[in-house]
């Protein structure tokens, strides 16, 4: 054993706590608060921040695109499922899995935290708001709105949320 081995280690951030733990990237001493597990083990935030910089790739240009892509694609959808009644339930997550790979294709496969949040908020808008202005048109023409009516919106709703969330699920990366 050397000397140094010997020798208490202090966080680099906070020099008063000590610690047995290093980043394994830049090698400092970091505490449990600066500490962030990642799969090849604790890093401190700098380096983290330093990686996540390397994969958002997005620019400025791919929200826009996404968000309209993700809207009308989702408006298509739903004017198409609003015919089928329950096999929304069935078709819904393959909408939205159509969704998150054309937005993936228009984007160029670049990618950010907050792309996958983005497109899906503009898929559950777009897969209702054909609904919504039908559904609203005809209760300002002397509609009634009853159990019925809130029945006709459940399959419109369950197709906004289903693909809407599929379409996150799928730009995120993270397989069921």
């Amino acid at each position: 054993m050397s000397l140094d081995e010997n020798q208490p280690l202090y966080c680099y951030n906070h020099p008063q706590r000590e610690t047995h733990l290093r980043c394994n990237q830049c090698e400092r001493p970091i505490c449990t608060s600066c500490a962030v597990l990642t799969p090849t083990g604790y890093r401190c935030k700098e380096c983290v921040r330093g990686q996540q910089k390397k994969f958002d790739t997005t620019r400025w240009w791919d929200y826009p695109v996404a968000v309209l892509a993700a809207f009308f694609l989702a408006a298509i959808g739903s004017y198409f499922v609003s015919m089928i009644g329950f096999f929304t339930l069935l078709l819904a997550p393959f909408v939205g899995m159509a969704i998150a790979e054309a937005v993936r294709f228009l984007v160029r496969r670049r990618r950010s935290r907050n792309l996958p949040l983005t497109v899906a908020i503009a898929a559950f808008v777009g897969g209702l708001i054909l609904t919504l202005w039908n559904y609203g048109l005809a209760l300002l023409v002397g509609g009634s709105f009853n159990l019925g009516f809130l029945y006709a919106l459940l399959w419109p709703v369950l197709y906004a949320v289903l693909s809407a969330t599929s379409a996150y699920y799928r730009l995120k990366g993270i397989t069921l």
